[in-house]
């Protein structure tokens, strides 16, 4: 069997037959190709203005480059680098400068280019970018459609040690759930409040909260332990945009509120600073009238949820022609006997994977879409970007 031979011009084919099937976003194609963005975009849109022939390269190298660093000074500056080559353009220049003061030395700009034109720069790996799914919509237009969490900025009681305070209020009625001074931000602390809510007043249909821990993470969906358990309970996880707290300001205001008459000053103790909050609570839930309420109080304008808090988590039930895989300890899954990564805040869970198009599926945690699997990279794509995938266009 001859082996297979591609050349540019059937790479630059396959990129824009795979952009218009619409399966990756132009970052994840680009990625997988090895071009940068503005390339992608470059054949693009050639391809959509002159079809296939768009495609063929083009002469792009000047005949005459006027300002063109002299060749004697690139020779000097290579060289320099070559000698040490943990020294930036800057050093460089400084460092030749002090020997032949008479050179016009270029722009440190001008010696990066040259340096990376040389294959004397070690590109840094990128980070890829964790996205988000957009501002949050969901309006709060009765009790328990969205619950709104957060933890106040954390301080330093009387004895020295740290209080976190965990808020969780109902966004329609601002009723203060919650209001539980931690020794920690973490998953351990915070679930068994949430547990002890949820027995009381129900589940909520969402839970609303920043891009913290441990309402949030860096995995997959940026998915937590937390945000995993509340859609094991039915639970949608709804986070705001980063660096945009008024998309929960209504959390946000109460916080001015708490900090104000509970914190100033802090108390002697953790638990003299709980005895603060817990009146806090009370009288803001009680008695303080709100003017986002007309006047109100928050304990008038709330209602338990009817949803109520199960004794056991029932097993995740997927339709009849997904494919059901166990997540093991380490994150992954074994899918065709080959390894697969997902998260491993969805160890020992159970996705349900949709096939969608040949070799393209869509992996579902229950009714939460985590992103699209590509048989030929077995990797998720299209998680970071949003939480709703559209369908993949059939090939036509």
């Amino acid at each position: 069997m001859p082996w297979k031979v591609q050349t540019p011009m059937t790479a630059r084919r396959e990129f824009v037959e795979d952009y218009r099937r619409g399966l990756y976003s132009m970052a994840e194609l680009c990625a997988r190709y090895a071009v940068s963005r503005p390339t992608g975009y470059k054949w693009v849109e050639r391809y959509a203005s002159e079809g296939l022939g768009g495609l063929a390269d083009r002469r792009r190298v000047a005949a005459h480059c006027p300002h063109r660093t002299p060749a004697p000074i690139a020779a000097a500056l290579l060289d320099a680098r070559r000698r040490h080559p943990t020294w930036g353009p800057r050093k460089l220049l400084l460092y030749l400068a002090r020997r032949q003061p008479r050179t016009p030395w270029p722009a440190a700009s001008t010696v990066g280019a040259l340096l990376r034109a040389h294959g004397l720069v070690t590109p840094r790996r990128r980070r890829r970018p964790l996205g988000h799914p957009g501002r949050p919509t969901t309006p709060m237009d009765a009790p328990n459609v969205v619950w709104t969490a957060d933890f106040k900025g954390d301080f330093a009681v009387g004895d020295g040690s740290r209080c976190y305070p965990l808020t969780i209020a109902d966004g329609y009625s601002r009723y203060l759930l919650a209001c539980q001074g931690l020794a920690a931000a973490n998953h351990v602390l915070s679930r068994p409040i949430f547990e002890r809510l949820f027995e009381e007043h129900g589940l909520p249909a969402r839970l609303r909260s920043d891009n913290g821990a441990p309402f949030a993470t860096c995995a997959l969906c940026r998915l937590s332990r937390l945000s995993v358990w509340w859609l094991r309970l039915g639970i949608q996880p709804e986070l705001i945009e980063p660096a945009h707290p008024e998309q929960n300001g209504r959390h946000e205001r109460m916080h001015r509120t708490l900090k104000a008459e509970t914190t100033r000053p802090p108390a002697g103790s953790l638990a003299a600073q709980q005895r603060r909050f817990n009146n806090f609570r009370v009288e803001y839930n009680a008695e303080r009238p709100h003017d986002g309420l007309h006047g109100a109080t928050p304990a008038s304008c709330y209602t338990a949820s009817p949803r109520p808090y199960p004794e056991r988590l029932q097993p995740i039930e997927y339709p009849g022609h997904f494919e059901v895989y166990y997540v093991s300890t380490n994150g992954g899954i074994r899918f065709r006997s080959r390894w697969v990564n997902l998260s491993h805040v969805l160890a020992e869970e159970y996705v349900g994977l949709e096939e969608i198009d040949d070799a393209v599926w869509n992996v579902y945690f229950g009714t939460f879409l985590l992103g699209r699997f590509d048989e030929r990279d077995r990797h998720i794509h299209g998680a970071h970007n949003r939480n709703r995938l559209p369908r993949a266009k059939p090939n036509v």
